[in-house]
């Protein structure tokens, strides 16, 4: 779909991915809601920036493991613009703990994890579903994980829960078609504070120098790219639905023999 005059949500778009997604949209005419659970001066920083492309913004707190608030975003979107074509579910939650540490994460700390990562993308499609299917079309695109497809990532809770979202693309995709599309973008190692902090500094910079020698592309993702292909799930796949994306500089295919190089 054309992207300009369209109306996207994404969720956790105070900073991060989030971000670079309702940028990205902005610039190419698009109109966006900038959604928040806590950080609300990054999120109007990053609406002025939007707006500064021409774009009509709203600026909506909600918590996407609450479902009243996920109707309540949805609501609020289509009072301000009738329509919702796009939906980037990119909230997203997780707590470091090697994967080796099995005590480490308790029930409570998975539940936490699902709810954000899993039940909230649930919540968030069920409430703007009717919406797009009055309009005729609607794309969904969910921030997923290489975590979810080769059970690696900050803990076995967080790559359990984009597992399951990845799974729950498939489910949905298939019956809530024809007039929505749903995929996933799975991002391996994000460049950014993110990781360093909940990395510390020391393993993340040792992290991100041996991936950029060792990835196909030597090089790894930033919320930039992730973003690119968000968008291009929106924008440029009117006949693709139910499919994954790995953005991860090519890291889940291993390490690249030295004969390569």
């Amino acid at each position: 779909m054309d992207i300009k005059g369209t109306v996207t949500i994404v969720t956790g778009s105070s900073s991060g991915i989030g971000a670079a997604t309702v940028r990205r949209l902005a610039s190419k005419g698009g109109n966006v809601v900038v959604n928040y659970s806590r950080s609300e001066g990054p999120a109007r920083k990053v609406a002025e920036e939007c707006e500064a492309m021409g774009a009509e913004v709203l600026v909506c707190r909600a918590d996407v493991s609450d479902d009243a608030d996920c109707k309540r975003l949805a609501r609020e979107t289509m009072d301000k613009w009738g329509r919702i074509d796009g939906l980037v579910n990119n909230a997203g939650t997780t707590k470091f703990v090697d994967h080796t540490d099995l005590d480490g994460l308790s029930a409570d700390d998975f539940l936490g994890i699902y709810r954000v990562n899993l039940v909230g993308p649930y919540q968030m499609i069920r409430a703007v579903a009717p919406h797009m299917k009055a309009g005729g079309r609607g794309g969904v695109v969910n921030v997923s994980s290489i975590a979810g497809v080769m059970g690696t990532g900050s803990s076995i809770a967080y790559a359990a829960s984009k597992g399951a979202l990845n799974t729950m693309t498939l489910s949905l995709a298939r019956s809530l078609g024809p007039e929505i599309r749903i995929n996933t973008v799975c991002p391996g190692f994000v460049a950014g504070d993110w990781l360093r902090q909940g990395l510390g500094a020391e393993r993340y910079d040792n992290t991100l120098a041996n991936l950029k020698k060792n990835n196909a592309l030597a090089n790894v993702a930033t919320p930039e790219t992730v973003a690119q292909a968000i968008v291009g799930f929106l924008e440029n796949a009117d006949l693709v639905t139910g499919e994954f994306m790995m953005v991860d500089g090519g890291g889940h295919l291993g390490a690249v023999p030295l004969r390569a190089r």
